[in-house]
């Protein structure tokens, strides 16, 4: 019997174009394969809804035929399929057409880490914060996998710090934060000051590329002002200098910054755009969509890469919505939000007491 963990570990590796291919050998992922042997599908279930990670890992001109197959295969079983993350192979593939409609998630940042500098009047804020870390005393070290392992219950303090301070509970899908038992692809590097480790940063490959995305970056409460950006620029250094061509922070939800590779064939519908407006307004108890596209900006990226879901039926609707609410979440959407909100009325009621 094939391993089919190890065959799609195999894929990713050989294939992995999209930022988030190798996320999909994280837990909770279903694993489709061509019958050809040469593609991999990863996605999670939503009731009837296949929730696909980016596109089809496969040789870069099957990308439209194994897409093909996906969907009939998920038509077969009763199943409609959506694209979330898609990259710009998949949405000039899918998305030209009045068969599919695309709904835009957000952009992600790009550099490449061999031409990373902090010079310039541009990074002149960045500058500063390398320095305050450095004086605080904070050095960043890179660990092997093997020590990583052995070190882990210290990366756990860590992460499991940081996720108690977030509006929402964990999330998972593309964001998943329980990844410190599979890091033999992944390098970590960790911010210590004195012996004591305060955040750290996971990088996972991007094979296809030559690139690395920038998965988690958490840090302790504690952790001095610039610990994150000094991280960033060790791992830009060290990746450029091992002959990295490309690393992405990965999406900024609801980001502007660049167009979709190819028009929707029909207008989002109002509904949609009202959501959308009322996320920027009113999100930010759970979510900092505006800071988090700020931080990543900050940076001085050579580019931006637009992102978006695409929905197997002419128009956007409400179960597409909810369907990728609910693998993001793994409940129900309405019980999500509503643990969020009580999570963010306990918050407030603590900075009150205090």
């Amino acid at each position: 019997m094939t391993d089919r963990p190890a065959a799609a570990r195999a894929l990713v590796l050989a294939h992995g174009w999209n930022a988030m291919s190798y996320q999909v050998l994280n837990p909770g992922f279903t694993h489709w394969f061509d019958d050809a042997g040469d593609a991999l599908v990863g996605y999670v279930r939503h009731g009837r809804v296949r929730v696909a990670a980016g596109a089809p890992i496969c040789p870069a001109d099957r990308v439209a035929t194994v897409a093909a197959a996906f969907e009939r295969d998920a038509r077969s079983h009763g199943e409609r399929n959506l694209w979330v993350g898609a990259g710009t192979r998949l949405e000039r593939v899918l998305a030209s057409d009045r068969s599919h409609a695309t709904l835009p998630l957000g952009a992600q940042p790009w550099w490449d880490p061999r031409r990373w500098h902090v010079d310039g009047a541009d990074r002149a804020s960045l500058r500063a914060q390398l320095h305050r870390a450095r004086n605080k005393g904070v050095e960043v070290e890179s660990w092997p996998p093997p020590i990583a392992a052995q070190r882990r219950p210290a990366l756990q303090r860590i992460l499991d710090g940081w996720l108690a301070t977030r509006g929402l509970p964990p999330l998972h899908f593309l964001i998943e934060p329980q990844t410190l038992d599979r890091l033999d692809d992944r390098r970590v590097f960790v911010a210590v000051r004195g012996t004591t480790p305060i955040a750290f940063m996971l990088a996972t490959p991007i094979p296809a590329r030559r690139g690395w995305l920038i998965e988690q970056w958490p840090r302790l409460p504690q952790a001095p002002n610039g610990t994150v950006e000094l991280l960033l620029d060790t791992v830009m250094r060290a990746l450029g200098t091992d002959g990295a061509e490309q690393v992405t922070l990965g999406l900024a939800p609801l980001s502007t910054r660049a167009p979709c590779a190819a028009a929707p064939a029909a207008p989002l519908p109002a509904w949609v755009r009202l959501a959308r407006r009322w996320a920027h307004a009113h999100g930010r108890r759970f979510y900092d969509f505006d800071g988090l596209d700020a931080f990543k900006a900050k940076f001085v990226p050579d580019h931006w890469e637009p992102l978006v879901a695409i929905v197997d039926r002419p128009r956007v609707d409400a179960g597409a919505l909810w369907a990728i609410a609910g693998a993001f979440g793994r409940a129900n959407p309405a019980l999500l939000a509503l643990r969020g909100l009580t999570r963010a009325l306990r918050t407030e009621l603590r900075r009150t007491v205090r």
